[in-house]
């Protein structure tokens, strides 16, 4: 079992990971300000989302996806207004 998650910091930011461990326990270490440099800075933290995998790489592969996205789209999933997402995604143009 994995997750991909989403936390919203004290300054108002996202941030996206991942675990292959208990999502109780990454959160706890979030929290505690042992998950990582950029959330130990921004305490306290908030699970907001979380997405349930079989597989560690698939967790892994949604962590990197999601972390592409703009913050509005974030919200947006975050919110569960999943017909928005594909309006909000950012638009690529071809190379000329």
């Amino acid at each position: 079992m994995a997750f991909m998650y989403i936390l919203r910091c004290a300054d108002g930011s996202y941030y996206v990971g991942s675990t292959r461990n208990s999502l109780d326990h990454r959160l706890w270490q979030h929290s505690t300000g042992n998950g990582c440099k950029y959330t130990s800075t921004r305490l306290p933290i908030e699970l907001v989302y979380a997405e349930e995998y079989d597989r560690v790489s698939d967790a892994y592969a949604r962590e990197k996806q999601v972390q592409g996205w703009s913050r509005r789209k974030r919200e947006a999933l975050i919110a569960g207004e999943y017909d928005a997402l594909i309006g909000l995604s950012r638009k690529v143009f071809p190379k000329a």
